[in-house]
């Protein structure tokens, strides 16, 4: 196995050109057994920390969160508005609520002290688009052909939930990212899936931070919206996606001491920087959340409101984003909505994508004109338990195609995987594939592996990669990969030691496999019938186009 020329430190053109695209749509418009990425300690200190968050906020803060006293009992007499923020490529666990150091997130803090704080929750993809077409639709990537995919289209076929609510009466709108990367104009779509978008207002931002002002457009939407109607608001920032402006956390004010580095990455100044960087934008999307729900208090709209705050896919780090692992699904999630969720409670349910489409149109009392492959979590939410509220939600699913161009004649690389209490197993249907991209383009200066977005921590991995201790970390995030990957993760968080030929877990391995291929053949995965995976290679690509070797 041979590797290449390090990528410049530098980001390539592609996500330059990603964000340029973005900008240019935009101005167009946590069982208590095996607790994961953290100690039990930490996770009593998750709980004392909610109820602590609380009491502040009932004692300082007498309206807008106040309702929650009578929270039990209470029932809405009206549709509830709904406010969705998503931050774009965040992992969990990184949020000052789930005892993350280095990072201050006061108003994700303040959503999860007031209603629900949730340590499984995971995305459905672990890349941008597909992810967000599963929210959008309440349906598994597979369901979706181009959608389920990384730019492509968004086939009109396809209903999304904010339209469900603005023809059931609610005022919709959006600001920032939605569903993107892709086309959605030339498959029928008038408006982005997600909404149409309020983009008007612009702040002075950092260097390769946004200059949209989210939370001034939330205002001007709000400033525009019919008193006698409820509103669904989209807020998705492009923050923390990559690029970074190097050394940005540190210049303001941040300790690399602070921060955990996860044993996949290398525990090195560069690499802490670069998490520091992450950090960073992460805040400034908590900021503008902070913002907007400081005038729906101001308002009188804060009680019921439905708040999610999430992110569409793990950290743009290697071993990440991309990838089926932890670091790739597993997500923040925090819900609040003071008239029906009783505060400061942490549910250690499994909780998908799929979920929260089905929450938030029940909630709204919006029935969906075709099946969905998610169950709301209304029940949960407005029960007064802790822990595992509702032990049969006992597996999540989610899976990838293709991510960015990266493979000849630009092939996926297929995943599925089920992730249970104890376990994950991922399903790599093509192994004999590159998993994070083939490693040598055709260009002067060549390097590969773009799957793993450009970024200092993969410039350092990829210059020391025959350095004994870095070849092991660099072979974790390129190197192919067996078939099947199975991770006990109770003893295992981050995903390090393959089980998958552990006999002594054999029986673990097949009951996984078998309820992996049952919820794939109930939702119809072309993946698993013979040869009709083949469809995913077909489907365009709307995004930087490169050049491979055929193997």
């Amino acid at each position: 196995m041979s590797f290449y020329a390090a990528e410049p430190s530098f980001a390539p053109a592609e996500v330059f050109i990603d964000r340029a695209l973005y900008a240019m749509r935009s101005s167009n418009r946590f069982e208590n057994r095996s607790p994961t990425y953290a100690t039990l300690s930490r996770n009593l200190t998750m709980r004392v920390s909610l109820a602590a968050q609380w009491l502040f906020l009932t004692a300082v803060i007498p309206t807008g969160w106040d309702c929650f006293v009578s929270a039990a009992s209470g029932s809405e007499s009206n549709p509830p508005n709904i406010l969705l923020a998503i931050s774009d490529d965040q992992s969990f666990p990184h949020a000052g609520a789930y005892g993350c150091r280095g990072i201050s997130t006061a108003a994700f803090d303040r959503v999860a002290a007031a209603g629900v704080l949730f340590t499984n929750g995971y995305c459905a993809s672990p890349g941008c688009s597909p992810s967000r077409a599963a929210l959008l639709t309440g349906r598994h990537t597979w369901e979706l052909s181009e959608a389920g995919t990384h730019a492509s289209y968004f086939p009109k076929e396809f209903d999304t939930f904010p339209y469900m609510l603005e023809r059931s009466g609610y005022h919709i709108g959006s600001t920032g990212k939605t569903w993107g990367p892709g086309n959605w104009r030339d498959a029928g779509w008038d408006e982005s899936p997600g909404g149409p978008k309020t983009m008007t207002e612009r702040m002075k931002s950092p260097k390769f931070i946004g200059t949209p002002d989210y939370a001034g457009n939330f205002e001007s939407f709000l400033d525009s919206a019919p008193d006698e109607k409820p509103f669904f608001f989209w807020f998705g920032s492009y923050e923390p996606h990559r690029p970074y402006e190097p050394g940005i956390g540190v210049k303001n004010g941040k300790s690399i001491d602070d921060v955990e580095v996860p044993p996949y990455l290398p525990d090195t100044p560069e690499v802490r920087s670069d998490l520091l960087d992450y950090y960073f934008e992460i805040e400034w999307f908590d900021q503008h959340l902070a913002r907007m729900l400081k005038r729906l208090e101001r308002d009188g709209q804060l009680e019921n409101t439905l708040v999610i705050v999430t992110s569409d896919n793990g950290m743009p780090f290697p071993r990440a984003k991309a990838n089926c692992y932890e670091a790739g699904i597993h997500v923040p999630l925090a819900i609040s909505w003071p008239n029906s969720v009783p505060p400061g409670r942490q549910s250690d349910d499994l909780v998908g994508f799929v979920d929260l489409t089905a929450t938030m149109l029940q909630a709204a009392d919006v029935e969906a004109a075709t099946p969905l492959s998610g169950r709301s979590l209304l029940s949960l939410l407005k029960s007064n338990a802790e822990g595992v509220i509702e032990p049969d939600r006992d597996a999540i699913f989610a899976g990838r195609e293709r991510h960015s161009c990266s493979r000849h004649n630009n092939l996926a690389y297929p995943m599925r995987a089920i992730r249970t209490r104890d376990y994950l197993l991922i399903h790599n249907f093509r192994p004999d594939r590159w998993p994070a991209g083939h490693p040598k383009g055709f260009r002067d200066d060549p390097f590969g592996f773009y799957d793993i977005d450009a970024a200092p921590t993969k410039t350092l991995m990829i210059e020391r990669r025959k350095e004994p201790d870095m070849k092991k970390l660099f072979e974790l995030s390129v190197a192919k990969r067996p078939e099947y990957e199975l991770f006990r993760l109770s003893d295992d968080p981050h995903c390090l030691k393959n089980l998958a030929q552990d006999r002594d877990l054999s029986i673990e391995m097949a009951e996984l496999k078998v309820k992996l291929r049952k919820e794939l053949h109930r939702t119809k995965d072309p993946r698993i019938g013979p040869g009709e995976g083949n469809v995913y290679e077909t489907y365009p690509r709307f995004n930087v186009m490169r050049t491979f070797p055929p193997n």
